[in-house]
């Protein structure tokens, strides 16, 4: 059996809905379990349960610091090691991310999972299509980031998912394999374009500053999102790769229609 960890988040509910359209053996898991899902908790290690369990899809739990989320990582690897799991299978970064302020913790657990002596296969995801839009605010009818003009490879949530699917299904085949996966590059003004808006480049102090002032961002957020915006701007996250579309049993969804989606979700009611 396939189990899927994170299956209430956006990329585990696609991830067990891909799988489930393949006719795969697979479950989901949750530490607020729906219907049919098994309880994991991963900072209660003793709910840990993945007997049964075949191959694990590790969702990353990478909404809190850098020790909780390897401390969490570590306890999953540690419980398929016990329960006899045969693969794992755990989506990363993107290996242009280096840059980022949470890639530490996705590089430790590629890692963990790497020396755990189970067989592995290591997804390093781009940063989502859905995500560059909504990172993107409005003044009146104009788009504002703080991405200038740099670009970003994006791609779409359902594609990563996909690919997670099909790996799982037949995981010898990608045993030892690290894939990067990531789409065509797309830019702001491209977003806006898209949109029939323009973009307009706003300073990083700046957009540290609304950040700071975001209700109810945490404090590891602010500075997470910062390393997004000046990695773009500044070209780390624009380059390419063939991975993601050699992979997928179908062409890879359209980024920038979806980043552009996102951002018109955003914008406020006129009136």
């Amino acid at each position: 059996m396939i189990l899927v960890t994170g299956a209430n988040g956006h990329l585990g509910v696609l991830t067990l809905a891909a799988l489930h359209a393949r006719k795969a053996d697979a479950a989901g898991s949750s530490r607020t379990p729906g219907d049919a899902m098994r309880l994991l908790d991963f900072d209660n290690p003793s709910s840990l349960d993945l007997a049964g369990v075949t191959t694990v899809v590790l969702v990353s739990a990478g909404y809190a610091e850098d020790d909780q989320v390897i401390r969490r990582h570590a306890a999953v690897v540690e419980a398929a090691v016990r329960d006899g799991v045969q693969h794992i299978i755990y989506t990363s970064l993107t290996g242009a991310g280096d840059h980022l302020g949470f890639a530490l913790a996705h590089r430790a657990t590629e890692q963990l999972v790497t020396d755990s002596g189970l067989s592995w296969t290591i997804l390093r995801n781009g940063l989502y299509a859905e995500l560059f839009g909504a990172l993107m605010t409005w003044d009146g009818d104009t788009l504002e980031s703080a991405f200038g003009a740099g670009a970003l490879a994006a791609v779409a949530r359902a594609d990563l998912a996909d690919v997670a699917a099909i790996v799982a299904v037949d995981p010898e085949r990608h045993t030892g394999r690290v894939y990067d996966l990531v789409g065509m590059p797309i830019t702001a003004a491209s977003v806006a374009g898209h949109l029939g808006t323009g973009h307009r480049t706003i300073g990083l102090a700046e957009y540290r500053r609304r950040l700071l002032d975001t209700p109810g961002l945490l404090p590891f957020q602010p500075p997470m999102l910062s390393s997004i915006a000046t990695s773009v701007r500044h070209g780390f996250l624009g380059t390419t790769s063939t991975d993601l579309q050699d992979l997928l049993d179908h062409p890879a969804r359209d980024a920038l229609a979806i980043a552009a989606a996102a951002a018109s979700a955003a914008r406020p009611e006129s009136g």
